[in-house]
């Protein structure tokens, strides 16, 4: 009977034991809980800023580009003075439509001018848009999308 008392006695006290460490483990699981939240709220504010800052760098930069790179006030002035050669579209960079327009413009000595009267009045209404335009609207629509006509 003592041996059943001593293993039931051990058997206790390993009992004991056990609930005493995992005791132990769940103050350090809190503990690493707590830690962990901390970092990540941590992350988080980090990664709030970090967007800030690129949101703030991405305007800036979006803001410059459409501020240097707007070709409106110059194309439409060509579009309205010489749009019959078609000078406007190579300004914007559409190569085919402006050798379109260049050659219906000289074509006009064999027609009478009436392909060149038809390349000028097509530079003419382009002129007119492109200056009606915002500077935004002309740059999204003429340089970023490559509206080509009107």
């Amino acid at each position: 009977m003592s041996d059943e008392k001593n293993l039931g006695d051990d058997l206790n006290d390993m009992l004991g034991d056990a609930k005493e460490k995992a005791s132990e483990f769940a103050g350090e699981a809190k503990e690493a809980l707590g830690d962990a939240k901390e970092k990540a709220s941590e992350f988080a504010d980090d990664a709030k800023e970090s967007a800030k800052e690129f949101a703030s760098s991405a305007k800036e930069a979006f803001e410059d580009v459409s501020a240097g790179d707007n070709k409106k006030l110059i194309t439409g002035i060509l579009a309205i003075l010489l749009g019959w050669l078609g000078i406007h579209k190579f300004i914007l960079g559409y190569n085919t439509e402006g050798i379109i327009l260049l050659v219906l413009g000289l074509l006009g000595f064999f027609t009478c001018g009436i392909t060149s009267a038809v390349s000028g009045i097509i530079g003419l209404v382009e002129g007119i848009i492109y200056l009606t335009k915002t500077d935004t609207e002309f740059h999204n629509t003429y340089q970023v999308g490559k509206k080509s006509w009107f």
